[in-house]
């Protein structure tokens, strides 16, 4: 590619104009006046927007920042506050490796984060894209920070054939070639936001594009076809059984185990979850004791890696459950919440 000095004069030249304000963001102008990033909120951010759009994930930003203003008020927070402060974010393992990396940072760094991509990446749950992420954007390293973003753009710029997944190497490959010690921090940025305001997923604005003119996929006729992908496998089905038991307002929840799917989460009690439907009798037998449980009906729910139609039965009754009242079950991962909904029209 001709001129690469010149593409990122212009794309950084566009970031000063059009950055993108986000709660955790330190722009240009105040970054040129000295301004650096919180560690602690660039590192915060980048887990909650693993798989999360910004609009969803900035008022759980605010409201975190505002509950634990820094890493060591959230490496004291107990697991369940926490848990139940993620809720609906999804992705619940992120979750646990948040508070794990936070206590670590307390116990073994004296609440300061490290500053390189090496440091960062010792930490626990942190993976090799959040630390080239928190290293450039924090701490202005020379890191290579890419995000599905920055994939489409690399995709589209060098017209890249090889389909995703597959592509993924060399995307990264193309996109560390254009990485200097020049505002690093800025420059990961501006990739970022090119890609989710201007090279979109779909009707990408190539006519506003700041480095159109070096694009490789807008030369083909066709950018919106990048990055090529591979044909999708089928998602497979799985089937459970949640039972909404009720005792005057309170609804019966349970924690679930600390490892696996929703990991440490409050939610109502269910069935296993497997690769074939459940008879009514088979929900009747794992049910947990009450009096009589009344079919409600199923609702569905789609996983990263399956899809899940989750049979609902209600009743009243007692047991040895977390009793929670129905205004908060709003806090439940959104699976739950579907089937306390369903389970609700019992009354």
């Amino acid at each position: 590619m001709r001129d690469l000095p010149a593409l990122r004069s212009a794309l950084l030249a566009w970031y000063d104009r059009q950055a993108r304000d986000l709660a955790w963001r330190v722009g240009p102008v105040e970054r040129r006046a000295g301004v650096r990033g919180d560690p602690y909120g660039v590192w915060l951010s980048e887990v909650m927007l693993q798989q999360t759009t910004v609009p969803h994930a900035t008022p759980y930003f605010l409201s975190f920042t505002q509950r634990w203003p820094t890493v060591l008020d959230l490496a004291a927070v107990e697991d369940g506050d926490l848990m139940a402060a993620w809720a609906g974010l999804g992705y619940y393992a992120r979750a646990r490796n948040l508070l794990a990396c936070a206590r670590a940072v307390a116990a073994d760094h004296g609440g300061v984060f490290p500053d390189t991509e090496e440091g960062l990446r010792a930490l626990p749950g942190v993976g090799a894209y959040t630390a080239a992420a928190v290293a450039a954007i924090a701490f202005d390293r020379e890191a290579n920070v890419v995000d599905g973003n920055v994939e489409r753009v690399m995709a589209r710029l060098f017209a890249v054939e090889t389909p995703v997944p597959d592509a993924k190497p060399e995307l990264k490959a193309l996109a560390a070639d254009l990485v200097t010690a020049d505002r690093p921090g800025d420059w990961a940025q501006a990739l970022m936001d090119l890609g989710a305001t201007v090279c979109r997923p779909r009707s990408p604005l190539c006519d506003v594009c700041p480095i159109s003119a070096w694009c490789a996929g807008l030369q083909t006729g066709a950018p919106g076809t990048y990055p090529r992908k591979a044909p999708k496998a089928d998602r497979p089905r799985r089937y459970g059984v949640a039972y909404m038991l009720t005792q005057g307002d309170d609804v019966a929840l349970v924690r679930r185990p600390p490892k696996g799917l929703l990991g440490g989460m409050l939610g109502l009690p269910t069935s296993d979850w497997r690769g074939a439907p459940w008879s009514d009798d088979e929900a009747i037998a794992a049910a947990p004791p009450a009096a009589a449980w009344r079919d409600r009906g199923a609702v569905e729910h789609v996983f990263t890696h399956f899809s899940l139609t989750l049979r609902v039965f209600a009743a009243e009754g007692d047991g040895d459950f977390v009793w929670t009242p129905r205004q908060g079950l709003g806090a439940l991962p959104s699976v739950f919440l579907k089937a306390a909904l369903a389970g609700e029209r019992l009354v």
